[in-house]
């Protein structure tokens, strides 16, 4: 394993942690404020539409630049925002310096993720992107409820110090372990080659699944702790505990999904999203039961981001040589999944359909997503595109140029 995946994973741990801890900490940042946690809550709503806007825009402006120095930029940004956090004096200081980092979150995920496949074989691609997104679901399993104990218990700015520190390391890591890989403009010709790779319905198509496979997922998570409390009766001290088991999912899932997609990509993302759909239905309908309910969580954590990887990687394939703005676009359709499916959540919730609503509006909505992706995998066989990874199934290696251009019409 190339050792500047490790430093592209703490990157990922550190955002991942930015993104997630706020939730913990959400009545400690509201009282010291002075706003309502309605109000509070924006600052996880801002974050996310920041983090949409720096995948598409900052990912464009920046296409003709060395990726490697890119990186080490976004990593300064990510180190400057969580610091105006650290020491906001009121909460709209707060929400810029959100704001600040969730820019860099975008574009450091979709240009890292094109990094991360560049410093392997083909064969590999898909497990060095699931290895620096590792550090995403290691921020879910240790970081966010350690995070939110240092808050509780020394001030919830002290974890934005924490943050901060790891952001330093993070860049450190970057700039003596990941090798210069060039920039985009070598292999796809500046921002309009980038632009060129969304002609493919293949990227569409893959980024649509992104959004609803990921979606139905985050419906059901972002209301779990109203599930786990008010329909399966544990108390809320427990909830934390309970957010480990699902990280732990998300963890394995992570792994085993990225090995799996090196070997294939449409069959792993088509039996992923399966197993997702029934492990969702199957939550709602056993949530009244305390053991079952918490193989529902890991089993959700895991076969959700099983399908990370594929999804992050499928993009790319198809996006051919100008990947890294359509990568950095799928990241922003992780982050429209995540609105997605947290507004659904709360659809069904205010029309009164209680607190295990969330995970049938999730499996309806992931539902969806297996249906866009068993018309992409069909459409793609149609066109001779076989498997999207270069495993020793695809001869991929082989590809010519008339092939590449028949798979960017698929």
């Amino acid at each position: 394993m190339p050792i500047g995946l490790i430093a592209l994973a703490l990157g990922g741990f550190g955002i991942g942690l930015t993104e997630f801890v706020i939730m913990g900490l959400l009545p400690e940042v509201a009282a010291d404020f002075r706003v309502s946690e309605a109000t509070a809550g924006w600052l996880i709503s801002g974050y996310a539409l920041a983090v949409v806007v720096g995948a598409l825009l900052l990912t464009a402006a920046v296409t003709r630049f060395e990726r490697k120095p890119v990186l080490a930029v976004l990593m300064v940004l990510f180190i400057a925002g969580n610091l105006v956090s650290a020491v906001a004096p009121d909460y709209w200081t707060m929400m810029a310096g959100r704001i600040i980092a969730a820019l860099a979150h975008g574009a450091f995920f979709g240009i890292g993720a094109v990094v991360a496949a560049s410093m392997v074989a083909p064969t590999k691609k898909a497990g060095a992107i699931a290895i620096m997104f590792t550090g995403l679901t290691a921020a879910n399993v240790l970081g966010v409820p350690f995070g939110t104990m240092l808050g509780q218990a020394a001030g919830w700015r002290s974890t934005f110090w924490a943050i901060t520190g790891i952001g330093v390391l993070a860049l450190v890591g970057i700039l003596t372990l990941v090798p210069n890989t060039g920039s985009g403009d070598a292999t796809s010709g500046g921002l309009r080659g980038e632009l060129r790779a969304f002609r493919s319905g293949q990227v569409w198509l893959s980024i649509l699944v992104t959004i609803l496979g990921y979606g139905g997922m985050f419906g059901a998570f972002t209301y779990i702790a109203f599930t786990l409390t008010e329909v399966t009766g544990f108390t809320a001290s427990t909830v934390p505990w309970l957010l480990i088991l699902f990280g732990v999912g998300l963890f394995i899932g992570n792994t085993a999904g990225g090995k799996a997609a090196d070997r294939n990509v449409d069959r792993t993302l088509l039996v992923a999203l399966s197993a997702l759909v029934v492990v969702l239905v199957a939550f709602a309908l056993t949530a009244g039961n305390q053991q079952l309910t918490i193989a529902s969580m890991v089993l959700l954590g895991g076969f959700g981001f099983a399908t990370v990887p594929g999804l992050q990687m499928r993009v790319m394939k198809y996006a051919t040589t100008a990947p890294t703005l359509a990568s950095g676009a799928n990241i922003g359709a992780f982050n429209v999944g995540n609105a997605l499916g947290a507004w659904m959540g709360g659809v069904t919730i205010s029309a009164g359909l209680g607190y295990t609503s969330p995970i049938w509006a999730g499996a309806g909505i992931t539902l969806l997503g297996l249906a866009v992706m068993v018309f992409a995998a069909a459409a793609a066989k149609r066109h001779d595109a076989g498997p999207v990874t270069g495993g020793p199934e695809t001869g991929e290696a082989g590809v010519d140029s008339e092939r590449e251009a028949e798979l960017q019409r698929a």
